[in-house]
């Protein structure tokens, strides 16, 4: 057996003092491959020119890009009514749905041993927020009278703002005011953004209906739409997601739906036995397992979206393959869509984003009066 010299404990001890207190590594994502649309398994498309969006009355899927030049709605015009920004702050300590949590910095979770797809979070805690709100109120809108509205999340969106005031004075679409919620935080398993986004209930449409949209009518004079027809939402990523668990589970309030690169993965925390693989359960059964809901849904995805973004491997965490999926259940099912698959495109990619969402926008608002 070899003996250690007193100089080398000495080295050993300082090694192990120094990991000790080493600081705690931030999880790095891989990059992305770039997926191909004609991929086997995929759904079948139409290639668009380059340059080119779809039809804002086709329905089904469509390959956009490489170029992502903006489309004329998105870039602000002098020359047309401009609308009312209001905004304020919403504190967790006024919330009775959403008292706040935060995951440590630096953590994140591992893997159930006895399940993949389960994580573990130790480090999540309650903690405080304050979110901003911004609404937009388009220069059409007659106080008094009861308006469509879209809600977003993870506002302000600037770029939703900008494209209404265009598309509303070119009449293409109805005098929307746009709700942009902020998210109480952090993002991913055991954050506030996480709880509120990727949990499959009711909870976050009823914490907007309960106690953000009175706010709304209170501040910006205003008085929103009952009509779930005059009613959407919107997001990316996990707020995605969410745009589509709120009209899932509350269709009486809402039905018309907009997310870019949705998190239609296993991404919910704490677990719930009812949807064990959270959003992935939209495509895997739900969809087709459930009576259609009177849903309108716009969707895109990058080539170049997220695939496997975190320590979990339990191949339900690649958001392209999750939204090829979300494409065929829809169509299987019957349901009025339009699906983008954007070359050239990251995750919520912002020139894929300043193309498409004019045409998003009047597709999504297509058959109200």
């Amino acid at each position: 057996m070899k003996i250690l010299t007193s100089a080398c404990w000495l080295a050993c001890l300082s090694l192990m003092l120094i990991c000790a207190n080493a600081p705690a590594q931030t999880y790095k994502r891989p990059t992305p491959p770039t997926r191909d649309p004609h991929t086997p398994g995929y759904v079948t498309a139409t290639e668009l020119p380059d340059g080119e969006v779809p039809s804002a009355d086709a329905e089904g899927n469509f390959i956009v890009g490489p170029t992502h030049d903006p489309a004329p709605e998105a870039i602000a015009q002098t020359n047309v009514p401009q609308g009312t920004i209001y905004q304020f702050i919403m504190s967790s300590a006024d919330s009775r749905i959403y008292p706040g949590i935060a995951r440590e910095t630096n953590t994140f979770g591992t893997p159930d041993p006895k399940d993949p797809a389960k994580l573990i979070v130790t480090t999540s805690h309650p903690a405080p927020y304050k979110r901003h709100v911004a609404v937009f109120v388009p220069a059409q809108y007659v106080g008094g009278t009861p308006a469509p509205f879209i809600v977003g999340c993870d506002g302000p969106d600037k770029l939703m703002f900008t494209v209404l005031n265009n598309l509303i004075a070119e009449k293409k679409v109805p005098p929307v005011i746009a709700i942009s919620i902020g998210n109480g935080s952090g993002d991913a398993q055991g954050s506030e953004r996480g709880l509120e986004y990727d949990t499959m209930s009711g909870r976050y449409a009823e914490f907007v209906e309960q106690e953000v949209l009175p706010l709304v009518e209170q501040k910006c004079h205003v008085q929103l739409t009952r009509d779930p027809e005059g009613r959407a939402t919107t997001g990316g990523s996990s707020g995605g997601s969410c745009a589509l668990i709120m009209a899932w589970y509350h269709p009486e309030w809402y039905h018309r739906v907009l997310t870019y690169s949705g998190t239609y993965i296993n991404q919910q925390w704490p677990p719930n036995p009812e949807t064990p693989h959270g959003a992935w359960g939209f495509h895997e059964h739900l969809i087709q397992d459930s009576p259609a809901k009177p849903i309108r849904i716009w969707m895109e995805v990058g080539d170049r979206d997220l695939y496997n973004p975190n320590v979990m491997r339990d191949g339900m965490h690649d958001w392209v393959v999750a939204n090829e999926h979300m494409a065929k259940a829809l169509a299987a099912k019957g349901y009025h869509y339009q699906f983008v698959f954007a070359r050239n495109a990251g995750h919520v990619d912002k020139k894929a984003r300043a193309q498409t969402l004019a045409e998003a926008l009047e597709w999504l608002w297509q058959g109200y009066h």
